[in-house]
């Protein structure tokens, strides 16, 4: 356990934690697919990556994988050399994976080094025909592993018999796929009559860019047939980019009594395997070939989910921005209300005609208001009022329209959030259609809060001693009401009689006002005025708006797409410190749908891990002294 290999360790573990962090909710195109990579991925580094990261020199996993009727069972039983798997034609046979091994190893095995989410069952070897080898099948412990350790396995070497990669039974396709995934080398057998199957094809380009040794057993084989049907496959092998991997002819014939195939038509099989077990460097390259391959695919499934997570942020933004855009709507009519004169129609008209046209407004005012109070009084007539009924009137009438918008944004927002398939979903069994129940309640005290804003922008404003005085002769809800009348003064929206009397409701309280603090001093008050009820106003809708964060959020959060993406790349710099930089293969040897990194779960009835494209060799330098079988998970501490 080296330095480097203990910081690759780490690297994998941030890459694990990463991957597992990835939220992926919605429902959009290839969300499945991305999905099933990620979990096929973490699930992996479980199984295999970080256990073989650990143990570089522990014995290797052959899995023996195919499609349905390949013989598997059958194979496994002649090399082993006598009936340790069961074998029928009823499918599926291979319920619970049995795994062989040699008493030796069983510490390697009899932990949770390698699968550790599949409980250990200890089988023992019967002697029993194939058709009652093994374990009686208990659908109560599928994703269980049989351990049978047999003197007759080599050292250094375990035989995992998998599940049909093209099982009816949905679980069996998936312990199939996750078993391969885990695998050093793959055994993978075929039948004359399907070789050129979709299904066993799919799990051979992914044999292809993990760089994995596999042994392809072409079986049943009709007499006479051998050298063409041979011929053939090598050449399909050869244009998926699998051209060195041995192939094995296994004649077809009869089965002895014990329902075992003849030694011989194995023995081409059995001689391969022991030759690899029994050549520790070649033991070596094999885990550091496989390794170093399933990382530069894990890499490539990694960047693959993250541009699936950031597809669905992309998502979640588009739709956040549909709902502030609706918002932000509403707030810009609220504004155009505040300033096209609308908000002093009718009863602020008249509120406000009652109280300037009277004398009683200006008899307290001394000899300077005298000439304004000429030119003005002569617009207006009618009896007289108080200030705070105008006051009364332009609050009701400001939270009328505020009120009215708010829920025409909450409406606008749901409308077009609901016209997507993705916001469908996200909206199923919520009501946001409608306003907050106490937007009412919370929008009359802004109106209240604001006026008394204007009343403590106007006192601020009275610093003067004079200024002062004129300011409490008259009275701060007085000057107050003419600020307010100021900043809904504008007439764009008024038309007749209405315009003359809007118009000349602004002139009286801007004509007010300036002889009061100064013309300068009117404009930046109104200024500050319009610009502080915008900002409550927009306050007020970003809370309303602020509603859908609970729908969003859970999006948003979790791993980010370049945090996912780096911790990628640090793995693969971490892994190339443990050896020498593996050559680059040519990607004219890979399959295009590889090439073009459709690495995510493929939509085919045996689903198979995600891994990477372009595979790379490590062959990481062995070690002078072999380590003994741990009795159970012994990673150092650092490592964890």
């Amino acid at each position: 356990m080296t330095d480097a290999t203990i910081a690759a360790l780490d690297r994998l573990d941030a890459l694990r934690s990463a991957l597992d962090g990835v939220s992926l909710p919605l429902s959009v195109a290839g969300a499945d697919a991305a999905r099933d990579a990620r979990k096929a991925a973490v699930r992996q580094i479980d199984d295999y990556i970080q256990p073989r990261l650990t143990h570089l020199d522990a014995p290797l996993l052959a899995v023996v994988g195919g499609s349905t009727g390949a013989g598997k069972s059958t194979l496994v039983n002649a090399l082993v050399g006598h009936p340790v798997t069961r074998t029928g034609v009823i499918r599926p046979t291979t319920r619970q994976p049995i795994l062989l091994h040699s008493p030796a190893d069983a510490g390697w095995f009899g932990s949770t080094r390698i699968l550790p989410g599949m409980a250990r069952i200890h089988g023992v070897v019967r002697d029993a025909p194939a058709s009652r080898a093994g374990e009686e099948p208990d659908a109560a412990l599928i994703g269980s592993v049989v351990l049978v350790a047999d003197e007759r396995m080599p050292r250094d070497l375990a035989l995992l018999d998998a599940p049909d990669i093209d099982s009816i039974a949905d679980e069996n396709r998936q312990l199939a796929a996750q078993l391969l995934a885990a695998a050093d080398l793959w055994l993978f057998a075929t039948t004359a009559n399907r070789y050129a199957d979709a299904v066993p094809w799919k799990l051979l380009d992914d044999a292809a860019a993990r760089d994995i040794t596999v042994g392809v057993v072409l079986n049943r084989v009709p007499p006479g047939a051998e050298a063409e049907v041979e011929a053939d496959l090598r050449q399909m092998l050869g244009l998926r980019g699998l051209g060195s991997a041995p192939v094995f002819v296994v004649t077809e014939s009869a089965l002895d009594e014990r329902g075992m195939l003849p030694d011989a038509s194995v023995s081409q099989i059995r001689d391969w395997l022991q030759g690899i077990a029994g050549d520790r460097a070649e033991r070596a390259r094999i885990a550091g070939r496989t390794l170093a391959g399933t990382v530069e695919r894990l890499g490539v499934t990694a960047r693959a989910v993250a541009d699936a997570r950031h597809e669905q942020v992309v998502v979640v933004a588009d739709l956040r921005e549909t709902v502030q855009q609706a918002h932000d709507d509403a707030a810009e009519r609220i504004g155009d209300a505040t300033r096209d004169g609308v908000l002093l129609r009718g009863e602020v008209l008249s509120r406000w005609q009652d109280f300037v046209g009277t004398s009683d407004v200006f008899r307290t005012v001394e000899s300077w208001y005298s000439r304004t109070r000429d030119q003005v009084v002569a617009w207006f007539q009618g009896r007289p009022a108080p200030a705070i009924e105008v006051e009364h009137e332009i609050e009701s009438g400001l939270h009328a329209v505020m009120a009215d918008e708010a829920g025409r944004a909450a409406s606008d927002a749901w409308t077009r959030v609901r016209q997507t398939a993705v916001g469908r979903q996200l909206t199923s069994g919520v009501d946001l259609a409608h306003p907050s129940p106490d937007l009412s309640e919370r929008s009359a005290k802004l109106v209240r809060d604001w006026q008394q804003a204007l009343m403590q922008l106007i006192t601020d404003q009275a610093a003067g001693k004079r200024t002062k005085a004129r300011v409490m002769s008259l009275g701060l809800n007085v000057i107050t009401v003419a600020l307010m009348v100021v900043v809904f003064g504008a007439t764009g929206g008024l038309t007749g009689a209405e315009l003359a009397i809007a118009g000349g409701s602004a002139v009286v309280g801007q004509k007010l006002l300036e002889t009061i603090f100064g013309e300068d001093a009117v404009r930046r008050l109104a200024a500050q005025a319009r610009d502080d009820l915008a900002a409550r106003v927009r306050a007020m809708l970003a809370d309303e708006a602020g509603r859908w964060d609970a729908l969003l959020e859970p999006v948003e959060q979790g791993t980010a797409a370049d945090a996912l993406r780096d911790a990628a790349t640090d793995l693969e710099i971490a892994m190339r410190s443990l050896g020498q930089a593996p050559p680059e293969r040519s990607r004219a040897m890979l399959p295009s749908d590889m090439v073009e990194a459709e690495v995510l779960a493929d939509d085919i009835e045996a689903p198979l891990d995600g891994e990477s494209d372009e595979v790379r060799e490590l062959e990481p330098g062995a070690s002078d002294r072999r380590p003994e079988a741990p009795a159970s998970d012994e990673r150092p501490e650092a490592a964890r």
